[in-house]
C-alpha cells in the first residue's frame, strides 16, 4: 500500500488529494475522476461566469432544475432555517455592490434597498422548477459548492474502494479512514494571529473539518473592512476564525460560516472558536 499525492486548482483555490492504494493506476484513475468532477461543478455553478447554469438561473433565462441543483437548493433552504437565517445563499442579491467602487454611504443606501429581496423564502421549487417571487433575488452557491465538491470526491474514493485518504480543497477537508499503519491523519488549525503557524492539531478519521476566518478575504471601503462572509446585518466583533468538525463537508462549512456571524448559534457539531 503506497501513498499518492495529487495537486490541482479548482474554484480559485489549491486542491489536494492524498490517498493510499496498492496500485498506482487505480490511484491515478480516481484522482483524475475527482479533478474532472471539481471542474464540472466549478463550470456549472460559477456565480461570475455569464454562461454558467447558475447565471442562467439568476438571470431568469432558465428555471428547470436537474436533480443535483434541486437537491443543493433544497439543502441551502434547510440550512437557512437551521442557522436562523444566517447561512443565506441569497446575500448574492447585494454582493455585486461590494465590487462597484461605491462610497460607503451609497453602498449602505443601495444595500438597504435590496434587503427586502434577501432571504431563501424568496425562492421556491415546484415540480422540478425554480421560482423567484421577485426580479431582484439572486443566489450564489460559492459558499456551498466547494464543500460539496469535497463530499463528491469522497463518494468517488469510496466507489473506488479507497479506504484511506485526505481531501483538502482550500482548507475544506475530509479525512477518509485511517492510514494503513493505523495512524489517524493530523490536521493543523492555523493560528489567526500568527498565520504562518498552527495553534493546534487535531487527529481526524471519517469526518470533515472546515475553518472560516475573517482574515482570509475581505472588502476594503473608505478605510472600513467588510468580511467576505456577507450577512443582512453588519457583523461586529466577529471571531478571528471558527473551525467545525462534522460528518460531511457541506455541513461543516455551513456552520463554520454561520458561527462567524453568530458565535452563540446552537449547532450539533464540535466547534473551535478563536
Amino acid at each position: 500500500m503506497r501513498e499518492y499525492l495529487y495537486k490541482f486548482s479548482a474554484m480559485s483555490t489549491p486542491c489536494e488529494v492524498r490517498l493510499f492504494s496498492a496500485k498506482k493506476s487505480k490511484a491515478d484513475a480516481v484522482a483524475k475522476a475527482i479533478l474532472e468532477e471539481a471542474k464540472r461543478l466549478e463550470k456549472k455553478y460559477n456565480y461570475y461566469a455569464p454562461n454558467s447554469f447558475l447565471s442562467a438561473l439568476n438571470e431568469r433565462r432558465e428555471n428547470v432544475l436537474d436533480t443535483e441543483s434541486q437537491s443543493l437548493l433544497q439543502r441551502a433552504k434547510h440550512y437557512y432555517e437551521t442557522t436562523e437565517g444566517i447561512f443565506d445563499i441569497t446575500t448574492a442579491t447585494f454582493k455585486p455592490l461590494f465590487s462597484q467602487n461605491l462610497s460607503l454611504k451609497l453602498l449602505q443606501s443601495e444595500k438597504e434597498k435590496l434587503l427586502a429581496f434577501v432571504g431563501c423564502e424568496h425562492y421556491r421549487i415546484k415540480k422540478g422548477k425554480l421560482y423567484f417571487d421577485n426580479a431582484f433575488t439572486k443566489i450564489d452557491l460559492g459558499g456551498f459548492v466547494k464543500e460539496y465538491s469535497v463530499d463528491r470526491a469522497v463518494t468517488l474514493l469510496k466507489r473506488a474502494k479507497i479506504t484511506a485518504a485526505l481531501v483538502n480543497f482550500g482548507g475544506d477537508i475530509y479525512v477518509l479512514g485511517e492510514k494503513p499503519n493505523g495512524e489517524k491523519f493530523k490536521i493543523g488549525i492555523k493560528d489567526p494571529v500568527e498565520r504562518e503557524k498552527h495553534c493546534r492539531f487535531i487527529e481526524l478519521s471519517d469526518a470533515a473539518l472546515t475553518t472560516s476566518a475573517s482574515y482570509e478575504r475581505n472588502y476594503q471601503i473608505e478605510g472600513h473592512t467588510f468580511s467576505h462572509i456577507l450577512a443582512k446585518k453588519t457583523v461586529h466583533d466577529a471571531p478571528a476564525s471558527v473551525t467545525v468538525i462534522a460528518p460531511n463537508c457541506v455541513e461543516s462549512g455551513v456552520f463554520s460560516t454561520a458561527l462567524m456571524v453568530n458565535p452563540a448559534l446552537k449547532q450539533p457539531h464540535r466547534s473551535i472558536i478563536l
